[in-house]
């Protein structure tokens, strides 16, 4: 399963904060930045258990970052 959001961060050091918050917190997922897309993407993986897409948004804006999904 994955998750594609997109996000308002500009640079690798903001997106090494923000990964390492989601790895803490949420450690069964993958995540990984994709700075170089026009929605500068984090995208969401899991192997197996539902992605709690909720959290995620949470976790990230309380590092004043903007988030959301992207729809299929």
């Amino acid at each position: 399963m994955v998750e594609i959001f997109k996000t308002n961060v500009k640079n690798k050091k903001r997106a090494g904060e923000v990964l390492k918050t989601l790895g803490m917190h949420l450690p069964a997922y993958l995540f990984n930045f994709d700075l170089d897309d026009c929605d500068r993407i984090l995208r969401v993986k899991s192997s197996g258990c539902p992605i709690e897409i909720t959290r995620i948004i949470k976790l990230v804006e309380e590092h004043c970052i903007e988030i959301s999904l992207l729809k299929d």
